[in-house]
């Protein structure tokens, strides 16, 4: 994925990933707030694709919690089990997250025994992230919970309105993606965290 697309990501996936990173010691929230049924009809389809995708979230965490794992940690375990070993900044890209957020989740995940970082032959500047034993045997566990999301999610849909929606689900990324990648060839381009913060500390 080019560097421009990559950026798409950053704001919902950095915003979950810092949030839940660490298990929260809080009183747990309130059932997700979407729209209401008698509005949804006239709300903008990518508020809709919000909602969905934040009680999609918050669905899984509540699985995920009885097993002491963050959303946080789920995002990072799940490229490496389809990619281990991948280097920090390689696990950040596919994340679509900052490199400073990718570190935090895999310090994390290194102190609770799911993880190893290290070094190369050969080469001492990368760090690569690889899933111990109990990281890889972690996938047979969680894996089965994002199933039962995902078919909870669709229950009473016909298989028809299920692909319909992935087909729609995934033109309007490619499409928001294009848009992205054409603006950022006319010096238009998705500002930073940092950058956003300047801005409103300049308000």
């Amino acid at each position: 994925m080019c560097a421009v697309a990559g950026t798409a990501r950053l704001g919902l996936q950095a915003y979950v990933l810092l949030s839940v990173t660490t298990m929260a010691t809080k009183k747990p929230d309130a059932p997700v707030n979407i729209t209401p049924p008698d509005e949804a009809d006239e709300e903008r389809l990518a508020h809709l694709v919000k909602d969905a995708a934040r009680a999609y979230i918050r669905a899984l965490q509540l699985r995920l919690a009885e097993h002491s794992v963050s959303y946080g940690h789920w995002t990072i375990l799940r490229i490496l089990w389809r990619h281990d070993g991948l280097s920090q900044r390689e696990l950040s890209e596919r994340a679509g997250v900052t490199e400073p957020t990718t570190f935090a989740a895999v310090k994390a995940l290194e102190a609770l025994g799911y993880v190893e970082r290290t070094h190369l032959p050969g080469n001492k500047k990368k760090v690569h992230v690889f899933l111990s034993k109990t990281g890889r045997a972690l996938r047979r566990k969680l894996e089965p919970l994002a199933t039962e999301v995902n078919e909870l999610s669709v229950e009473g849909l016909s298989e028809t309105d299920v692909l319909t929606t992935r087909r729609v689900l995934i033109t309007i990324a490619k499409r928001l993606v294009a848009d992205e990648v054409a603006s950022a060839e006319h010096g238009r381009r998705v500002p930073s965290t940092q950058e956003v913060g300047r801005l409103l500390s300049d308000l």
